[in-house]
């Protein structure tokens, strides 16, 4: 299945001149959200992943998925002031503004194997914040995944020197 022909583009949203890329329509084909979550769970079945964390919020959608096909744990990395309880946090500049991650301080146990994942890398600035976040309790990345990529942006220099996977990219458009 070709997932990138379930991803609707919205031009100019949320400001004039960005090519948003929106995954609702992907979501909203149960065979191709199936699809995604398949190809993700093929390509970690074997990674001994210990936990899963979905980046804010639709990181969460598929990474929730794939911490219950692989029986391990899921941590929701969210937006300021969004846990209840004592975190660590990293602000990251994004496409077009500034904005703070946060994760419970006990999420994530020393030398745990972790796999961060969230809908797409535009200019690489979220998952960076997400990585450090992983890595400042002790954590391991495994690797980054994406349902999309923007190879436009540059999201790879960003965290250059991490493993990432990308199930789709736009690439000039």
């Amino acid at each position: 299945m070709n997932l990138k022909e379930k991803i609707r583009t919205v031009p100019d949203w949320p400001v004039k001149g960005v090519m948003f890329r929106d995954i609702t329509t992907l979501l909203q084909d149960p065979a191709a959200f199936r699809a995604a979550c398949d190809a993700f769970y093929n390509r970690y079945k074997e990674m001994n992943i210990n936990k899963i964390v979905g980046i804010d919020a639709r990181g969460f959608l598929f990474g929730a998925v794939l911490a219950y096909k692989l029986n391990v744990g899921f941590v929701p990395v969210r937006k300021k002031g969004k846990l209840p309880a004592r975190t660590i946090s990293k602000s990251y500049s994004l496409e077009y503004g500034r904005d703070t991650l946060e994760m419970h301080a006990d999420a994530i146990a020393k030398g745990e194997r972790v796999l961060i994942v969230d809908d797409l890398i535009a200019t690489g600035g979220t998952v960076s914040a997400a990585i450090k976040l992983v890595e400042e309790l002790g954590g391991e990345v495994a690797e980054c995944a994406f349902l999309v990529e923007l190879p436009d942006l540059n999201g790879r220099r960003q965290i250059k020197g991490y493993k990432i996977f990308t199930l789709t990219e736009f690439e000039g458009e």
